[in-house]
């Protein structure tokens, strides 16, 4: 799923903001529109698509993560481990995600993909001790609804054809993705290592796409050349560059601005699927999709979520 992951790998104060982070996150977020797109156009398979749009990204991420390490020393082995096991979450969200994208569309999965919300906040109240404000907590049933709306459950849907099944895959993509936001924050350092972690959590994720795929079939890496192609471009565009870009400058980011920016992603995502795919969201579906990101902005206002914008934000998957 398209989401992001913000907050995780902060080594500044959040309330330092300058224009160029700003700027970006609106390119991270960019480039990581056009995500649910690339994979409906490769449609290869879900398995198939993490491992590729996972493996592939390697290379380069690996050449990243050693210039790191000359400019700025090695990374503690208990935080690469932390980061590697994260990916193994990462793959289970992205693998449910795809099917997400198939049975809900392209673009309106960017949506249902908000529904991390409340469960990385039940999670982090749960085992971290971490409680929730108030105003927080009172944006969740907004968040919720909106999802539903969105998905297409309620009055129809115009973007896909189980808008049923969709929802149900996505409410298990967004538990497994809450489980690697958790993780992964306690893989992350500071924000002199950002190419290094996430190597390490792609690591893990192209790992844990084939395992899901060897247990629970689906995994077959033969794919045709125009697949191929799109697979590229959601790696190098999505995987990296959106991904790298996002990471990096969220931390240097109030929660609230963050929120607003990468607002950009689902909306390009409904455009892209419109334009790209001719699916077009019904009234119903554009007006859950509205409720639903401004209750995830509403949610990075309180002052809790300030203080841990890892509940309010996500940095893609997806």
């Amino acid at each position: 799923m398209p989401r992001l992951t913000s907050g995780l790998t902060s080594g500044r104060p959040a309330g330092l903001t300058a224009g160029r982070p700003a700027v970006q996150a609106l390119l991270g977020a960019a480039c990581i529109s056009p995500m649910p797109v690339l994979v409906t156009l490769a449609n290869c398979g879900p398995v198939p698509t993490v491992v590729y749009r996972c493996g592939l990204a390697l290379p380069i991420l690996g050449a990243l993560a050693i210039a790191e390490r000359r400019r700025h020393g090695p990374r503690p082995g208990a935080s690469r481990a932390y980061a590697f096991l994260a990916g193994l979450f990462l793959a289970v969200d992205l693998v449910l995600f795809n099917h997400t994208i198939t049975d809900a569309g392209a673009g309106v999965s960017t949506v249902i993909g908000s529904l991390y919300v409340p469960f990385v906040a039940v999670l982090a109240w749960a085992l971290l001790r971490e409680r929730p404000g108030r105003g927080y907590l009172i944006t969740l049933p907004v968040v919720i609804a909106g999802i539903v709306l969105a998905s297409g459950i309620v009055g129809g849907s115009g973007t896909g054809p189980h808008p049923g099944k969709g929802m149900a895959y996505g409410v298990a993509a967004n538990v497994a993705y809450a489980g690697y936001l958790l993780i992964f924050r306690r893989a992350a350092g500071d924000t002199r290592h950002v190419a290094g972690q996430l190597f390490d959590a792609t690591a893990g994720a192209t790992a844990g796409a084939l395992l899901f795929g060897v247990i629970f079939g689906g995994l077959h890496l033969a794919v045709p050349w125009s697949a191929l192609g799109w697979l590229v471009l959601l790696s190098i565009v999505v995987q990296v560059a959106g991904w790298l870009l996002i990471a990096a400058s969220l931390p240097q980011l109030p929660a609230a601005l963050s929120s607003m920016l990468l607002l950009l992603q689902p909306a390009g995502a409904m455009i892209l699927a419109a334009i790209v795919l001719s699916q077009r969201p019904t009234a119903i579906q554009l007006t859950g999709a509205a409720v639903a990101c401004g209750g995830v902005v509403a949610a990075a206002l309180t002052k809790r979520t300030q203080d841990r914008p890892v509940i309010a934000q996500r940095l893609p998957q997806e």
